[in-house]
């Protein structure tokens, strides 16, 4: 023990003692949440609607009505006047606006008659992020119109009630997760495979090999050392991003054991995979080389970004076996769900299993001698 410690001390003051490298290894997915978690995944505001009335009637002063509700309070859209319709079709097209409502002539005479009345929107669905939401907004709009004042006595529809179980979650706090299991993987490949390998090349190993230092001593002081670097990570940017995200919860004990626990878990999986992968390789470029194609092929592919039911078969199998599927879903259900034990217990059986199952296979091809 005291020999394993020996190495865990010397790779732990040689991380310590390169401030630039701890930050290098966080300052990627800490970039990532923060631009991400603001650029995508959520509601669309302020956007510009041309409106087109053609008719000046009451009805259509009832959808200025509610335009105006909705600029006030979810501030989907606000709206420009138009006098004609083509003018409006041409600002659409060059971006000017994100889209147009055609209110026709003769529109509040055809609702009062009930003769299929109908307003009209342009949108520019090169954009379906954008032109998908203004659908949707109209498309409710649309409905509380025709919903009728006074309510029949017998239902006459089906009606879908949806209940949300959380409350809105932003795409920053949806990121989270995977931003933290990344911080933990960067650190791996970064304070563990690619210091591992440099050392090897620079002939460091061979003054451990010459010493009575045994290959398991070894192999687990260097994995210590490795999970100790990502659990620092990880705790590090959980921390950070909760504040940057606007969660509270890693502040209430238990919750902070779990992470905790969680964090720990990852890092010892990320650390036994990273140590198989690098336990034979020689030449100092490869990590480097591989670092892009296994960030694209394990983050990828674990729900961070979109959920694994949308993925193809062959991918799906591929987020059976990536780690990172388990310490996403994982921290997603402490982060967000406040899952408890439960949630998480098959994702901490995964993560401990895989990581001492590949430092198992590991240790045996370590090489002992020079």
């Amino acid at each position: 023990m005291t020999r394993m410690f020996a190495i865990v001390e010397r790779e732990m003051r040689k991380f310590f003692r390169s401030p630039a490298l701890m930050m290098v290894s966080m300052m990627l997915p800490l970039v990532q949440l923060v631009v991400l978690g603001n650029a995508f995944g959520g509601k669309i505001r302020n956007a510009k609607i041309g409106v087109v009335d053609y008719d000046h009637g009451s009805q259509a002063l009832k959808i200025h009505e509610a335009f105006q509700s909705i600029a006030v309070n979810i501030r989907t859209f606000t709206t420009v006047d138009y006098d004609n319709e083509q003018q409006a079709r041409e600002d659409v097209r060059t971006g000017k606006i994100d889209g147009a409502v055609i209110i026709p002539s003769q529109y509040s005479r055809r609702v009062l008659a009930d003769d299929s009345p109908a307003i009209g929107l342009v949108v520019d669905n090169t954009d379906q992020t954008m032109s998908g939401a203004l659908e949707q907004e109209m498309q409710s709009l649309v409905d509380a119109l025709n919903a009728p004042q006074i309510q029949p006595l017998v239902v006459q529809s089906i009606a879908l009630k949806i209940v949300e179980l959380y409350p809105y979650v932003e795409y920053m706090k949806y990121l989270l997760s995977g931003s933290v299991a990344l911080a933990m993987y960067v650190a791996v490949m970064i304070g563990g495979g690619m210091l591992y390998i440099d050392d090897k090349a620079r002939g460091i190993h061979e003054g451990f090999l010459v010493t009575p230092i045994t290959r398991l001593e070894l192999v687990l002081g260097l994995n210590l050392a490795g999970t100790i670097k990502a659990v620092l990570s990880g705790i590090t940017l959980a921390l950070i991003g909760s504040l940057a995200a606007g969660l509270g919860v890693i502040f209430h004990p238990m919750i902070a054991l779990q992470l905790f626990a969680l964090i720990v878990a990852t890092s010892v999986a990320f650390n036994g995979m990273m140590f198989l992968m690098m336990v034979r390789v020689e030449d100092p470029l490869v990590p480097r080389a591989m670092f892009g194609v296994l960030n694209t092929l394990l983050f990828f592919p674990s729900g961070a970004i979109s959920p694994i039911s949308g993925f193809p078969k062959w991918l799906k199998a591929i987020a059976i076996c990536d780690p990172f599927t388990y310490a996403v879903h994982g921290l997603k259900a402490i982060f967000l769900k406040d899952g408890g034990w439960v949630a998480i217990r098959f994702d901490l059986a995964f993560l401990f299993g895989f990581g001492i199952v590949t430092l198992l296979v590991a240790t045996p091809l370590f090489k002992r001698t020079l």
